[in-house]
């Protein structure tokens, strides 16, 4: 449901129009009839990973980057 208040509203009613953001109402607030902004939930940021966490756990095989003539044989053509 789109609530649409003045800033006044805004200002008396704050915790009530907090908790219907909250509950996912889309609450706009108007000044002199424009929208100047969104009172929206907030949400945890997404917490960075920490690099190396998989240290020790995985191997690469020593030609692993060494071309392969079959893939490059079906990417670029050649024999068929």
């Amino acid at each position: 449901m789109r609530i649409t208040v003045g800033m006044h509203e805004a200002k008396t009613n704050f915790s009530r129009l907090v908790r219907q953001a909250n509950d996912g109402d889309d609450v706009v607030v108007e000044n002199n009839g424009s929208p100047v902004a969104r009172i929206v939930p907030y949400v945890e940021p997404a917490r960075r990973r920490k690099g190396g966490f998989a240290r020790g756990m995985i191997w690469a095989s020593e030609d692993c980057w060494d071309p392969d003539p079959e893939l490059e044989r079906l990417f670029y053509g050649g024999d068929e």
